[in-house]
């Protein structure tokens, strides 16, 4: 297949720039993949589409402020915080990249500085930290790494804190991510009660959200997009909770396709094995799903692996129709937008 059959036109009014005030007042669109028929909602109707003994799966990765602006000399640079390669040694992309040069040192702010210890492509470079404390020092400094159709001006502070706690889910807990589990979004702690309070069960992995996610398909065909790798952890106890409900023919429902890669991953000889790993799985149609039976998720980008794996669980036809139908009904689109619930 061809990513170009995986694009839909998107007029950019549509593309949601700030949250909604309250988290579960979304829409919430559900299409039915054996009918192959579309209805309309809101995301506080979600709990109807649930019944007790149902197994609900959360990503409880955590945002990092990832993005931060150093200085060289007098000069300001964009930096994104990617991955931790080493205790102190942080991999990084930055802007403009021509700008930074092995050897230069970065200030980020009182006591919070960097050495640049090596180069790589497309803005890729390597620091050395010299302050133990760097996580905190971020912190105290960095904004949340809202993707780029999310415009804000350069170091805006008058949004910083809104976005620090609304690009983040409420029951984000652990500390790695350089992009959100979007579908999350839409949750808050009444809702979560609500939904155990009626036997539903809730199991909770971690996939710390990278670059893979976001990564543009550059290749014409699926089949030639290579993966980049996340991380993922699965307890035991999630494991145990999702091999036992498969056994019993209870439905899996992943929030999110973070958590359908995490454990569509970890399925190994019949069952979801515990454990952490990294995975460069992409999962575009002809895959044959193993754990997922149902899936929330939000509105994704044209040609984007998200959009992909998620026309292979519905079907690519139904999908591009549900878009073009949710365009039309002027839904709020991608991180800070509206949500779909696949049956």
């Amino acid at each position: 297949m061809r990513i170009d059959d995986f694009d839909y036109a998107l007029p950019p009014e549509l593309i949601a720039q700030v949250p909604l005030p309250r988290r579960d007042t979304s829409r919430m669109m559900i299409v039915h993949r054996k009918e192959k028929r579309i209805i309309h909602g809101r995301f506080k109707n979600f709990t109807d589409y649930l019944k007790a003994g149902d197994l609900l799966v959360l990503n409880e990765a955590k945002v990092i402020p990832a993005k931060a602006y150093g200085k060289k000399a007098d000069k300001a640079i964009e930096f994104l915080f990617v991955k931790e390669r080493d205790k102190g040694v942080w991999d990084v992309l930055c802007r403009p990249a021509r700008q930074v040069r092995p050897n230069d040192r970065i200030r980020f702010g009182p006591d919070f500085e960097a050495d640049v210890i090596a180069a790589g492509e497309e803005g890729r470079r390597t620091l050395r930290f010299l302050a133990p404390d760097m996580a905190t020092k971020l912190e105290a400094v960095g904004f949340a790494p809202l993707p780029p159709y999310i415009k804000r001006k350069k170091m805006d502070f008058r949004r910083r804190a809104e976005d620090l706690g609304r690009y983040q889910t409420v029951f984000a807990k652990n500390a790695g991510s350089i992009a959100a589990p979007t579908a999350g979004f839409h949750f808050t702690k009444p809702v979560l009660e609500g939904i155990e309070g009626n036997g539903v069960h809730i199991a909770r992995v971690t996939l710390d959200v990278g670059l893979a996610t976001f990564q543009p398909v550059r290749a014409a065909r699926l089949e030639d997009h290579k993966m980049l790798e996340e991380s993922y952890a699965i307890s035991g106890a999630t494991a145990g909770a999702i091999n036992r409900a498969k056994t019993e023919s209870r439905p899996v429902v992943a929030v999110g396709t973070t958590v359908v890669r995490a454990l569509e991953s970890a399925w190994k000889e019949g069952a979801v094995r515990a454990g952490t790993a990294a995975t460069s799985l992409f999962i575009y149609p002809g895959f044959e799903f193993k754990v997922i039976d149902r899936l929330l998720t939000n509105f994704h980008l044209p040609k984007s692996t998200l959009l992909v794996l998620v026309s292979a669980f519905a079907g690519r036809d139904l999908i591009l129709d549900a878009y073009r139908e949710a365009v039309r009904e002027k839904y709020r689109f991608f991180s800070y937008g509206d949500c779909m619930l696949i049956l």
